[in-house]
């Protein structure tokens, strides 16, 4: 298997983070795709990846996945242990509930501010929006209350056990220092929970 990656963007960190967690990430064949480059729109990726999209994952009897989240749950399927997105039913609805809790509320709303307001991503996002820009930004700062509220009597994120949630809640607050703010920092008990997945042995 070939995973196509970007190190430090979020998507791409979701699921080597992912097959870390799984202690698998040594079984796949790593190849770099730079965004910033623009690598990810040559005709060569996209023969790969159609929508110019990172991560990808070609198997080895050819057949391409794109999607962080799908590439996560063949994973989940391939490498069982140990279980990252639920053991039963239940766990696995208050898993994805919080995994798409986190992902369209905290991490598309901070990704919108980022993309029309960064310098950086100028040349990606054509025409950058401030009205964009801020709403974003609103959004992604309120569901940080509303994370930190909920981290104030739970451990963890979802099943009151380490999953994919925890996993895509931390890319995103790491995500967050591009545009210089910490909601970790801001506030207490997400503070708390980002310091325990670091012991973990992610990347902080």
């Amino acid at each position: 298997m070939k995973l196509y990656h970007t190190p430090g963007a979020p998507n791409p960190d979701r699921v080597t983070f992912f097959l870390r967690a799984k202690g698998k990430l040594d079984a796949l064949d790593l190849e770099e795709v730079s965004i910033m480059k623009q690598e990810h729109k040559t005709p060569q990726y996209r023969d790969v990846s159609p929508f110019a999209q990172v991560p990808a994952l070609v198997l080895d009897d050819g057949t391409k996945i794109t999607e962080s989240r799908a590439i996560c749950t063949y994973f989940e399927n391939v490498f069982p242990d140990p279980n990252l997105m639920g053991a039963d039913a239940k766990e696995k609805a208050l898993i994805e509930m919080w995994d798409r809790r986190v992902e369209m509320m905290f991490f598309i709303q901070f990704a919108t501010w980022f993309r029309n307001a960064h310098e950086m991503m100028a040349p990606l996002e054509v025409p950058q929006s401030a009205e964009a820009a801020a709403k974003g930004e609103k959004n992604a700062k309120k569901m940080a209350e509303r994370i930190n509220a909920h981290l104030a009597d739970h451990e963890f994120l979802a099943a009151d056990r380490f999953s994919i949630a925890d996993i895509t809640l931390f890319i995103t607050c790491g995500f967050c220092r591009v545009m210089k703010w910490a909601p970790t920092k801001e506030h207490e008990h997400l503070g708390r929970w980002f310091e325990a997945m670091k012991a973990r042995g992610f990347a902080g």
